[in-house]
């Protein structure tokens, strides 16, 4: 039995995008539906079993008509070729509000053939051309769908994630117990399990999190653990193997140097399982940082030196951070280096630039209002200058300022 499990599409993130002309659509937006393309193509191409998607099908809980409609248009193109789809519901999918729809659901109210929703925790037994599999399915599940006010009441937010923790453990062992032991078994969850390294994620959370050991969900009666929330694909836990399988896009820097796409799974047998991650052509994101000295006498060959070292940038999103020193900022030929990048996809350039700290004087009125002298030896204070060796610079410049004076 070959499966496919993916998860966090996030349909709708367009950030350093640009208007493509010829569908009027976001150019970022037609980056995350050509990895979606990639993948469907190889689940009918290789006629896998099953697809599980572990949750977040958009960037938000309201998506545009649009997005649903491409979001659809690819499932679609699933079911219509005996692909079975797995829909698991994330956190991004949820509604602000009970008894709203999720982002999803829609496909199981209408009982769209091959296509399998769940917002609950329970076991689907999916037919697949090479026989049943049995999907358990641990949504995201809000707090306060786990335990009531009365139950969180005068408990630290320590304690309520503790207790949270506690029952989404027993939730899965419920699972567990349901399953029969001789037909192949997935977990399918949409949950942060401890031990996972943080992508994108983390600027697309509000507040804090239950989170599960890997312990809690590698469970013995699971085949494969598939886990979506998380958007660095990798590795938790070999037997069985608890897996993120990361986003299948990037969606911003924090994803620069993360491979993405999804895994091919194999159970050969109950207890036999392989698996291997499969890359999806993804957007680029390159960071080319560059810092200047102060001796740089055209720090503009610099910079166009530092791009050229970078190799191909064509469309790539490029991220230019400069270093300089006060001074030789307006020395950047700046229409050189857009000419230089001109290939990138989308660039922005930062300056970072290093100033020079001037001397406080505290409760001394302007510099003017200071006699030489007196400037000179607070100079030589804020210089930190040794006490023998002011006196005797002290010395010298009131016999030269001195002489001055006279003259």
């Amino acid at each position: 039995m070959k499966l496919i499990h993916f998860a966090d599409l996030h349909l709708g993130v367009e950030s350093y995008g640009r208007i493509d002309p010829d569908t009027g659509l976001s150019s970022r937006f037609n980056d995350f539906l050509k990895t979606f393309d990639q993948l469907v193509d190889y689940a009918v191409e290789s006629k896998v079993d099953l697809v599980v998607f572990c949750g977040d099908a958009y960037k938000t809980r309201d998506p545009t008509p649009t997005q649903q409609r491409e979001f659809a248009r690819r499932i679609n193109r699933l079911s219509q070729n005996n692909v079975p789809v797995f829909l698991l519901i994330g956190n991004h999918d949820l509604p602000n509000a009970l008894g709203r729809a999720t982002t999803t659901e829609i496909f199981g109210i209408l009982s769209v053939k091959n296509v399998y929703v769940s917002g609950k925790p329970e076991v689907v037994n999916i037919p697949t051309p090479s026989g049943i599999i049995q999907v358990a399915s641990l949504p995201w599940l809000r707090r306060n769908a786990l335990m009531g006010r009365e139950d969180a009441k005068n408990l630290t937010v320590e304690q309520i994630n503790q207790k949270a923790q506690e029952i989404l453990t027993g939730i899965v062992q419920s699972l567990a117990a349901k399953l029969d032991p001789s037909i192949p078994a997935v977990l399918a969850a949409h949950v942060w399990v401890q031990g996972a390294t943080t992508g994108t994620e983390k600027g697309m959370t509000i507040g804090q999190e239950h989170v599960l050991l890997p312990g809690n969900v590698g469970r013995p009666e699971f085949d494969y653990v598939a886990l979506g929330h998380i958007h660095k694909h990798q590795v938790l836990r070999e037997s069985p193997p608890v897996v993120y399988a990361g986003s299948l896009e990037r969606l911003d820097f924090s994803d620069e140097k993360d491979e993405k796409g999804f895994y091919v799974v194999d159970i050969n047998k109950k207890g036999q399982v392989t698996y291997e991650f499969h890359p999806v052509d993804a957007r680029r994101f390159v960071t080319i940082e560059v810092k200047v000295e102060s001796a740089d006498a055209d720090p503009t060959t610099t910079v166009l030196r530092a791009i050229a070292e970078q190799g191909s940038v064509k469309d790539a999103i490029v991220k230019l951070n400069l270093i300089l020193p006060e001074g030789l900022e307006s020395q950047l030929r700046e229409n050189d280096l857009r000419e230089a990048l001109k290939e990138a996809h989308n660039f922005t350039m930062t300056r970072d630039v290093q100033r020079t700290a001037r001397l406080r004087l505290g409760d001394v009125g302007g510099v003017e209002a200071l006699k030489p002298l007196e400037a000179l030896q607070k100079w030589l204070e804020f210089k930190n200058t040794p006490p023998e060796k002011m006196k005797v610079l002290m010395e010298y410049a009131e016999k030269v300022m001195g002489a001055g004076e006279e003259n």
